[in-house]
């Protein structure tokens, strides 16, 4: 059994990681640090107001197996090298962390303790993002030379999730929010990217943070990918579609279940709980059962990326 502490109680730990960990049956929630005990009362597990008063528990230090951050980005790494120092293994909120030199601390405190590393692009457990690999692989639009991804939507900076334009706490606007999915994907798909740049500005939204983001990103082989992704829009859109010298293959919406390609349309959809099969995965890593599918070593080089283009 994977004794679990999560930090941070926000939107996405309510909605999805909590449930996940209630629901794998290798896991269970043993507790949560929050500055807010209210938001902890109905989950029944043991809190703390700082992750170092957790850590310095004797119990935590017998007891606790796995930390998941689901804190602000500017908390991943120090909260996710503070962790895996005291011996627990570690799942990160996307994006892994501010920059590309945060990323790789992180990695090198993960190899230097031993222990399993994860973030959260959950995307990559997509049933349908997984069988696009094995379609590209086996040639199924020819050889793949171009993917278009785009994120639509419209954030005015305010709300529960005003941090976001923030960048002290966030690093960045869209880029690091939305982009950052995408980026992962074309990672999983297409293999360590060989160069990137990007450009951002704000168009509509004069926050401290881009409120949009074009990157373009190389790919050995010569597949070229492009991420667009928007904080400005009121049309919503969430493509993604490759193309290759023999065909295309649609996968609009990325979330949905859709999975178009030549002569074929599949319906794939994702589980309820999008992070369920993430943390699935994760545990079975923990336990020597699989391979991660987003490792810290994988989630690199989304921030990569993310450095070449900013």
């Amino acid at each position: 059994m994977l004794n679990w502490i999560v930090i941070g109680i926000g939107d996405i730990a309510i909605r999805r990681v909590i449930p996940a960990i209630q629901a794998e049956p290798r896991s269970r929630l043993y507790g949560l640090v929050t500055r807010d005990p209210a938001k902890a009362a109905p989950h029944g597990a043991r809190t703390w107001a700082t992750l170092d008063e957790a850590l310095a528990d004797p119990a935590v230090q017998g007891d606790v197996d796995a930390v998941y951050v689901g804190t602000p980005v500017f908390l991943h790494a120090p909260q996710t090298i503070q962790s895996l120092r005291a011996g627990k293994h570690v799942l990160c909120e996307k994006p892994m962390a501010m920059n590309e030199a945060e990323a790789r601390a992180m990695v090198q405190a993960a190899e230097e303790s031993g222990k399993t590393f994860g973030v959260a692009y959950y995307r990559r457990c997509y049933p349908k993002v997984q069988r696009a690999k094995q379609l590209l692989e086996a040639g199924v639009i020819g050889k793949p030379v171009l993917a278009e991804l785009t994120c639509h939507g419209w954030f005015d900076g305010t709300g529960s999730r005003s941090w976001l334009v923030d960048p002290a706490k966030a690093g960045g606007g869209p880029l690091f929010d939305i982009a950052s999915h995408r980026i992962d994907v074309l990672n999983f798909l297409f293999g360590q990217p060989q160069r990137a740049a990007g450009q951002l500005s704000n168009v509509v939204h004069h926050y401290a943070v881009e409120d949009n983001a074009t990157v373009m990103i190389e790919y050995a082989g010569g597949v070229r990918g492009i991420v667009d992704v928007r904080w400005h829009s009121h049309v919503s859109r969430d493509e993604c579609r490759i193309r290759g010298t023999d065909g295309e293959m649609e996968l609009s919406p990325l979330n949905g279940p859709e999975l178009v390609y030549p002569g074929v349309r599949e319906n794939l959809p994702p589980h309820p709980n999008l992070h369920y099969p993430m943390l699935e995965n994760f545990v079975d890593a923990v336990e020597g059962k699989g391979t991660m599918l987003s490792s810290g070593d994988t989630a690199y080089w989304t921030d990569w990326v993310t450095e070449q283009a900013r």
